[in-house]
Order: C-alpha cells, then structure tokens, then sequence
C-alpha cells in the first residue's frame, strides 16, 4: 500500500484525474468533500499528506480546505491545486 494522501475535493471535475495520477504514482487517496468532513475526522484519517483540489468559487467558500491547511502546515506535505493554492495562499 502507497502513501495515504487526503484529498479535500472541493467540487470540480478535475479532482479525480487527480486522483488516478495519485494511484498512478502509488499512492492511496483518500477522498472527501470539503463539507463531507470535520477537520477532526481528517486528523483521525492521519494521512501521509493533504491535497486540496481546485473548485468553483473562493477560498472563503472552500469548505474545511483552510482548516486543513493551518492544521497540516509544517506537519504533512500540503499541495493545492487552483482553488486549493488560493487558499494556501490566503491562509498564508
């Protein structure tokens, strides 16, 4: 089994070529909406690392996304991609 890689889908159709790039590449993506998930149950998940996808909209309306990212920061590997760099880079 690859690394467990938590993947915040913030509703865009692109999240799961995202996806298979990470099974591609071993990996074990673990996937849940960014209001399908508590940043507690992400904790417990205790993943490898932490994507948060793209998505329509604006980092305020990402869901758990910057939660995650504040939480995971410094702990895990985080990558955003479109909406998920907007939100990195608002948290930061």
């Amino acid at each position: 089994m690859g690394r467990r890689v938590l993947v915040i889908d913030n509703y865009d159709s692109f999240v799961y070529n995202l996806v298979q790039y990470l099974g591609e590449l071993g990996a074990d993506p673990i996937v849940h909406r960014h209001d399908a998930i508590t940043l507690e149950e992400a904790i417990a998940l205790d993943p490898d690392g932490v994507l948060i996808s793209p998505g329509p909209g604006n980092p305020d309306e990402a869901g758990v996304s910057n939660e995650a990212i504040l939480h995971f920061t410094g702990r895990k590997p985080v990558f955003g991609v479109c909406l998920g760099h907007q939100c990195l880079g608002q948290v930061f």
